[in-house]
């Protein structure tokens, strides 16, 4: 179809008209991108928060084979998936930097290249810190493009880098690996990522218990920032023993060790730049991303930089729980603000602490520690039927533990056509005592489609701290038979087993077992590993 185009003053105004036309459509479909964009990270957040929910059934593999259904969602449950849900939503609203694309942006800068250049080589690092563009990026997007995100980041520093500093002291490692938390979660230690990482340091629940940090219903010591630090320091061992250099451990933190093996492979070699275009893509950023954390927060004063008030004691005093007790006892009779409470206690994701099962760490401003002191007996009972309920505690004992002992975990099961209870306690490795006592029976009578609960482990905790069955914890299982053999042992894996576990069973690092076999740190039951020799 052709179209006539008008001369002189017509042609003016058509031009006019077609030129607000397509800005019109500009705006249209600019919209358009921001929605779908939105529906984008929608989509990611729902993945992520799915595979959240997935692991909380993986973790404990008893609800799964008892055919846990909808019907089934135990408060504890319940709790645990809108906690998810709203650590997901809290790390999404909280994007409020642009995102740039630093494989193709280029920063532009008041400060010159040879200053920032001599500025680096001053810092004077146990770490090398090389100075090309990308790292330059990185130094002005850290100093220069997020002053918000930095001025909040600065004062989070007061409290939580001594603690780094005298963990990573005490495994003798680099003092600048404090600053990988900044990359991880801007010091935030609540933290999640879209792929289910928690905690300061972004531990995956797999590699959080490969190094002894403890997950279950009421305690994530992800979020502990004294539990998770040390956690990072002995990974970060690992690598570095692992690779002999420390950007490259660096990196593993990212993308885990297999990948950074699988780069080295390719390249041939064993430096970060050498191997920079074998590496997946977003850990390409993250030696540059660290080098310019360290440099915004040596030069803040330089760039203007203040750090924001975010209220962190500066002492703390920690008090050793051996009872139940809920965040809010301690609240309301020491008069510290709750919040403030939760701040120093995250890992305790329902503001409980379990005490009753094992004694766990409190932590209080130096300042409300005499209070506390004074109120302590009053504190346990006061509210204790209210906040301590007994239906709610049903699994306050740990899901797991390094000794292999037994576990409160709850159970639902369904009764079949058939079923008995002596049936059901002999295959749940339990007593007919203790399911009629867990589930109120008075007599031997059940029917087909009562929903019984059990105890795994055999024992149930109450609010008093007396095990429900008064039975003796189950002994630790026996350890896996070891062969000795030329050059090392060898071991099969036996299930619950960790690199972490196996490794202080054996008196060596886990870095030097996954040297020695070419692995990473996931392993499987039945696998057979060689433990090298002292």
């Amino acid at each position: 179809m052709l179209f006539l185009i008008p001369w002189g003053a017509d042609a003016q105004v058509f031009r006019n008209k077609l030129k607000a036309e397509n800005d019109s459509l500009k705006t249209e479909i600019d919209s358009l991108k921001k929605v779908i964009e939105l529906l984008k990270q929608d989509i990611l957040l729902k993945d992520s928060l799915a595979n959240e929910m997935l692991g909380i059934y993986e973790e404990n593999e008893a609800r799964s084979t008892s055919w846990l259904s909808p019907d089934d969602y135990s408060p504890e449950i319940t709790d645990s998936l809108l906690n998810i849900w709203y650590l997901h939503r809290q790390v999404n609203e909280d994007s409020s930097n642009e995102d740039y694309d630093m494989d193709s942006v280029r920063f532009s800068s008041n400060v010159s290249d040879a200053v920032m250049r001599e500025r680096l080589e001053s810092m004077n690092s146990f770490i090398t810190l090389p100075y090309d563009e990308k790292v330059r990026n990185y130094m002005v997007l850290y100093s220069e493009k997020m002053p918000s995100k930095m001025s909040n980041i600065l004062g989070l520093c007061q409290y939580y880098m001594p603690i780094f500093e005298e963990t990573f002291s005490q495994y003798n490692l680099p003092d600048e690996l404090k600053y990988v938390a900044i990359i991880e979660s801007a010091l935030n230690p609540t933290a999640v990522s879209r792929a289910g990482a928690k905690g300061m340091w972004q531990f995956m629940t797999k590699t959080a218990k490969s190094y002894g940090l403890e997950i279950n219903s009421y305690v994530d010591e992800r979020l502990d920032p004294f539990k998770s630090s040390d956690a990072a320091a002995r990974y970060l061992e690992d690598s570095y023993n692992l690779f002999g250099d420390w950007n490259l451990a660096i990196s593993s933190y990212n993308c885990g060790p297999g990948n950074v093996n699988k780069a080295i492979r390719r390249s041939g070699k064993r430096d970060f730049w050498s191997v920079y275009e074998y590496l997946p893509r977003e850990t390409r950023g993250y030696v540059p991303a660290f080098v310019g954390a360290m440099y915004a927060i040596k030069y803040s004063k330089e760039y203007g930089i203040v750090p924001n008030n975010v209220q962190m004691p500066v002492q703390v005093d920690t008090f050793m729980i051996n009872r139940n007790l809920h965040l809010q006892q301690v609240s309301d009779l020491v008069g510290i603000p709750f919040d403030e409470l939760k701040g120093l206690n995250p890992q305790y994701i329902k503001d409980v602490i379990p005490g009753n099962s094992k004694p766990y760490v409190l932590r209080l401003p130096y300042n409300y520690s005499s209070s506390f002191i004074a109120n302590e007996d009053s504190i346990y009972t006061y509210r204790a039927e209210e906040l301590l309920n007994p239906q709610t505690l049903i699994s306050s004992r740990p899901s797991s533990s390094d000794d292999g002992s037994s576990s409160g975990n709850r159970i639902s099961y369904k009764v079949k056509s058939g079923d008995s209870l002596g049936k059901i306690a002999s295959k749940n490795h339990v007593t007919v005592a203790q399911l009629k006592q867990w589930n109120h029976l008075k007599s031997n009578n059940i029917r087909v489609g009562q929903r019984l609960y059990i105890y795994k482990g055999g024992s149930s905790v109450s609010s008093s701290g007396s095990s429900s069955s008064g039975s003796k914890p189950q002994a630790s299982p026996a350890k896996a038979p070891a062969a000795s053999t030329e050059g090392g042992t060898i071991y099969k894996v036996k299930k619950g087993d960790t690199l972490y576990k196996i490794s202080k069973q054996f008196g060596v690092s886990a870095s030097s077992i996954m040297k020695f076999n070419g692995i990473g740190e996931s392993i499987r039951e039945g696998q057979t590993i060689k433990i090298p020799s002292k």
